[in-house]
Order: structure tokens, then sequence, then C-alpha cells
């Protein structure tokens, strides 16, 4: 057992597993009445100071303050957009740059430097990560110029949207490196992973001064700040009158690495009243096999799709769920992991698949379903949507359709429809509609077309300069971070 700050310095367990609260966190219907009326602030006060136990009061607000305040997000950090009677769309993406990513990555870069403090480490941290897309933009977003700690991000050279690689290429930040590797994402989550369970390079960088974290949802202090937003999603909808309080609620999650919606699980273990947790994957939907067979099995083609942040094999999180529906059996988590380390896959009994199934359900979306949801939805709705809300509102559809549930039902939406322009142009105007034209371009044409504003962090990025142009082997990914660091 490790404190808070431990646990976001490190990052990840030394012998490659990752870190589960053991605090027993639990709200009652008299905190939720409470916590249905706070601010976005207040909230996440609330919730995190439950969970972590060596950070003061005081420090912990204005870290959030930091985060959350001071102009970094709009007065309604995550608005909820009603689309029908069932269903609502939480808007996580009017953070610094237009992902849901934000909604966690502003804070970390907080709890680093307090825990800097808290453990008074002499060494310089790097904040070593793979990214799909969006938490790469992010977490140099947040860590840019943190006095202390230097950022390196890896990205599949042709698995980001163009808008993506732009955010990360153009970054601005004396501390920051971005290296595109030859490969997908599993590819560059693996090297990451890789190095930080490479004891000699880890030693060899303690020697120089420098100790290795991570920003991707593997980090606990980046998981835990996104339990906030299923809270306060809730309390949105009791105070718009859709629910009354203690009436449970779905949520649908467009998942990839499992973070996310893991945090909604955590969120309803922590008394968040759900009822069932709706998976949603592309046609990388390894996740819709698992809850649907109760195996993994990471041995099948890789699809490179629209909804890039989607396009994992390896979801690192999953194994803090199994850890916590086995009974915190660790010795059989750590079993499924190297089997699927060693063989590409593993099982799990019955029982375990039941008992995840008694919450969960799962589907996928084609990529053709991906854009016919995209154009229904804008015509029915008047409502644009970025493929991996669309990948959601799809399955959530199916989930309809199988079960006849009609609870109330938040999807959550993960990225501004113009961060995927050229996908969300074609689906609603046809592929002649962009011939010829760049990804600017065709923003400009989809804001003008659909009178919808593109977000100032979006705009002219393609006349930013490139400040970051490496690309590297997954072989050679050791090197970058020598090069990067002049050792």
């Amino acid at each position: 057992m490790v404190p808070f700050h431990q646990a976001v310095l490190q990052g990840i367990a030394p012998d490659g597993g990752l870190f589960v609260p053991t605090q027993e966190v639990y709200f009652d219907s008299l905190d939720l009445a409470d916590m249905s009326s706070m601010t976005y602030e207040a909230l996440a006060f609330t919730i995190i100071k439950r969970f972590v136990d060596d950070i003061p009061d005081n420090r912990l607000m204005s870290f959030i303050k930091n985060a959350y305040y001071q102009g970094a997000f709009p007065p309604t950090v995550a608005p909820i957009s009603r689309m029908s009677k069932t269903l609502s769309v939480l808007e996580l993406w009017h953070g610094p740059t237009c992902a849901f990513k934000d909604m966690a990555l502003q804070i970390l870069p907080e709890f680093m430097v307090g825990s800097l403090a808290v453990a008074d480490e002499k060494n310089e941290i790097l904040i070593l990560t793979a990214t799909s897309g969006d938490t790469g933009k992010a977490a140099l977003e947040g860590f840019k110029n943190k006095k202390g700690i230097k950022i390196m991000v890896f990205y599949p050279e042709n698995g980001v949207s163009e808008m993506q690689k732009y955010q990360m290429i153009t970054q601005e930040g004396d501390n920051v490196s971005v290296v595109a590797v030859r490969g997908n994402f599993d590819d560059a989550q693996t090297g990451v992973k890789e190095i930080f369970t490479d004891k000699e390079f880890n030693e060899m960088l303690l020697q120089k001064g420098y100790r290795l974290s991570s920003a991707n949802s593997i980090n606990w202090g980046r998981l835990l700040p996104q339990i906030i937003y299923y809270f306060y999603a809730y309390g949105s909808l009791v105070r718009q009158d859709v629910i009354k309080l203690g009436s449970k609620v779905n949520f649908v999650v467009p998942t990839g690495n499992f973070g996310n919606i893991l945090a909604c699980y955590y969120a309803m273990k922590a008394g968040l009243p759900v009822a069932k947790l709706i998976c949603a994957s592309n046609d990388n939907n390894i996740l819709t096999d698992f809850f649907n067979t109760g195996t993994y099995d990471k041995n099948r083609e890789f699809v490179t799709t629209i909804s890039p942040a989607m396009d994992i094999l390896v979801s690192s999180n999953l194994e803090r769920l199994l850890y916590d529906i086995s009974g915190e059996d660790d010795a059989f988590v750590s079993r499924c992991m190297t089997a699927l380390k060693e063989n590409g896959l593993y099982s799990v009994d019955k029982r375990t698949i039941n008992s995840l199934n008694n919450f969960m359900w799962a589907s996928y979306a084609t990529e053709e379903e991906t854009k016919d949801t995209i154009k229904n939805v804008y015509e029915k709705y008047n409502y644009l949507i970025d493929p991996h809300t669309a990948v959601g509102i799809n399955v959530y559809d199916k989930y309809v359709i199988s079960t006849g549930d009609m609870t109330k039902t938040i999807c959550v939406s993960t990225a501004s429809p113009f961060k995927f322009g050229k996908t969300v142009a074609e689906s609603l105007f046809g592929p002649e509609a962009i011939e010829g034209m760049n990804e600017f371009e065709i923003n400009r044409m989809l804001s003008e077309r659909t009178n919808s504003p593109i977000p100032t962090p979006l705009m002219d990025l393609d006349k930013k300069k490139v400040v970051h142009n490496g690309v590297c082997d997954t072989s050679k990914m050791k090197d970058e971070v020598m090069k990067f660091l002049g050792i």
C-alpha cells in the first residue's frame, strides 16, 4: 500500500501493475442530495477529499481552482444537452484542448506538483505517455512549463486525426517533446510500458536525476478526477427535473483504454445510482467480445477507424475492474495479465462474467453505422457530434432495441466534432463536398454550413509553427527518451 502522492509520482507499480484505491468511499442519499446542488469545483473537492488524505484541504482547493476555475473551462464546466426523452449528452470537451481528457489532465499536473512537495522529491519527473490522440495534447497542455517536470508524448504516426496531430506537433513549452511511432497505439503503449518496467533503464535515469511517471489513465491521479463528472452529470439531471434524486440512470461510454468507463464504475461503487454501464466500442470490438463471451483475445486484426481514440486492443484499465470484481484477487489478475502478454488472450469463469454483466452491457458500431449516426443526429436534432460520441449513441440505440430499457441515460461525449471535422463533414455532406480540401478548410466549411463555431483552441492551428517532427520505431523509443533528456 502506498500513499496517494507516491501513486501519482510513480504512475505505475514497480511490477508493472496498476494502483487501485484502498479507501472504502461511499456517499449516502443525504450526501447525494447535497452533491447534486454543488458547483463543479465544490463537487470535485468533496469527492477527491474522500480518496486523498495526504494533501491539506487548502492546497487541494487551490489545485481544483487552478484546474477548473481560471478560464480553462466555461462557467458550466461539463454541460448536458437533452437529446430525447430518455437520452442526454454530457459534453466533456469544453476545456483547453477540446477533449474529455482535459477534465483530468488539467488537475493531474497540480497533483504532481503537490506530490513532489509532499515527497520532498529531489529528482526531476519525466512524464512518459502514449496517446491515441487526445491524451497527448491534453497532457502537453497541462504540464507545459511546470517546474521540476518534463513530459514526452509518443503517438502512432498514422493513428490520429490531422487535427490531433497538429495540436501535438505545434505544442510550445520548454519541457515538452512529441515523437511519432511507426505502428499503432498498442505498439506505442507497449513501448512505454516496457520502459517503465525496465529496471536497468530506470536506475540509469535515477542516477541522471530523473524519475518516470505517467499521464495516461494508468495513473490513479489521472483516473480519480474522472469520477467527478459522473456525479456532476447526475446532479445536472436532478436540477433540470429530468430525474428525481435517487432514481437510477444508465451511462453510455465510448471506450478504448477503459479508463473513462472504469471511473463511472468507481462512481457507482461510491454510491452514484447507476443501473447499467453501456460499453461502446468501434470495429476494434475486443471489449464487446469479452463482456459477451468471457474471453479477452487480442489475436485479431487491428483496425484503423474514424474514431481513433478507441483503436485499442489492450485496454489497460480493465485489469483494475477484474481486481475489484474478483474480490481483490491479485493472483487471478496476475495470471490473466501474464496470459495476455504471453499468449495474447485470457478467459474468466462464468461466475465472473455473470457478475460483470449484472451492471455492464457491451456492443459496437461499424464505420458506416458511425457515419450514419453523425448524419441522423444532426438531421433530427440539429446537433453536431464527433465519431466517438456517434459510436456511443449508436450502441445506445442497440441497447434499447435489445433490452427495451427506457431508463434515463447519459451518453458521454468525448470530443468536439471539429477535432474530427473531415469525418463529420463527409458524413453530413458526402465525400464530394470536401474533395481537395485540407482538414482546416473542411472545418471552416463545416462551421459555415452548420452555423456552429469552431472552438478557439482549434482555430488557425495550421498557421502555427511545427515544433516537433520526430519519428521512430518502437525499438528506438528509449533512444528518443535519452535524446530528449540530453543523456
